[in-house]
């Protein structure tokens, strides 16, 4: 019996072809928050914040509609422990049924509105608060978190429930005790 064998030579290619290039940017934001008694540094802590699904919303439309566009706020406030049960991108100023916000009628109590958020320029895809913003309390109470509201209807009123919430959040670890004579400095910063 005899073998034969014919040689055969093949070739294959392939051409993988990128059908696009994507870029994403996705709304962020960062509380820094100091805690001070008569002057001396009690702790520190950041929230990582949720940007909410309207205050998106409402950037887009500023963003990509506007044609002359000013700003009402944005004002800072406080999130109270009372009756604390989550803060969840569908959380509204109107409707915001996991927490309820300090200062008011709900502890801890502190002098004066909400704050009055003035931004720096944006550089390098952030914006930064220009000052810090200091939360002075008149009444002790468990501070869980912070807020940033602003467009029509926001307002520096504690408890007022106009204005679009841009973004809540929780400090990282855990749960803020403070006295009445503890003084909160609050910073922020936004990017994309």
């Amino acid at each position: 019996m005899m073998e034969k064998a014919n040689a055969v030579d093949s070739c294959g290619a392939t051409l993988i072809k990128c059908t696009g290039v994507t870029e994403q940017a996705r709304a962020h934001g960062r509380y820094h928050v100091k805690c001070f008694r008569d002057g001396q540094l009690l702790w520190e802590d950041v929230i990582e914040n949720v940007v909410t699904t309207v205050g998106k919303n409402l950037a887009l439309d500023t963003y990509l509609s506007g044609v002359a566009y000013t700003v009402n706020g944005p004002y800072m406030g406080l999130i109270s422990d009372i009756s604390f049960t989550g803060v969840n991108a569908g959380d509204t100023m109107a409707l915001h049924a996991g927490w309820l916000e300090a200062g008011g009628a709900n502890a801890p109590v502190y002098s004066g509105g909400r704050k009055v958020a003035v931004f720096s320029p944006a550089a390098g895809g952030s914006k930064t608060l220009s000052a810090v913003l200091g939360f002075n309390f008149t009444g002790a109470g468990t501070v869980k978190g912070c807020f940033l509201l602003f467009g029509a209807g926001a307002t520096s009123t504690i408890d007022n429930t106009g204005g679009t919430l841009y973004s809540a959040g929780l400090f990282t670890s855990g749960d803020k005790v403070v006295a009445s004579s503890d003084r909160l400095e609050v910073t922020y910063t936004a990017g994309l």
